[in-house]
């Protein structure tokens, strides 16, 4: 993940876009994204969508994780332990029920 990070970074700053990379922005950016992932799905069932469009799909997808994890850098935010949190939070919330 350090890799990753390490290239995302390096492409911002290579063009000069870390100005534009606050977290507003940043936030902004993964709702854009997520919103163009979307789309791929309008009017389409599950099956179609992907059949039809998942190379864009896999993209969309691409661009939410990079905006993401700019985000988490910027905030320094590690995003493993705090989604092992939220999952031990969510684990709480939604409890398994068993059918008898």
């Amino acid at each position: 993940m350090k890799d990753l990070m390490q290239k995302i970074i390096e492409f911002r700053d290579d063009r000069g876009w870390a100005s534009y990379h606050n977290e507003k922005d940043l936030a902004i950016s993964i709702s854009l994204e997520a919103n163009e992932l979307l789309e791929n799905f309008q009017w389409r069932s599950s099956e179609e969508a992907v059949a039809h469009s998942r190379q864009n799909i896999k993209e969309e997808m691409a661009d939410v994780f990079i905006y993401l994890l700019q985000l988490s850098e910027k905030m320094n935010v590690d995003l493993e332990e705090e989604a092992l949190k939220k999952m031990e939070k969510n684990a709480l919330k939604y409890p398994v029920i068993r059918k008898k």
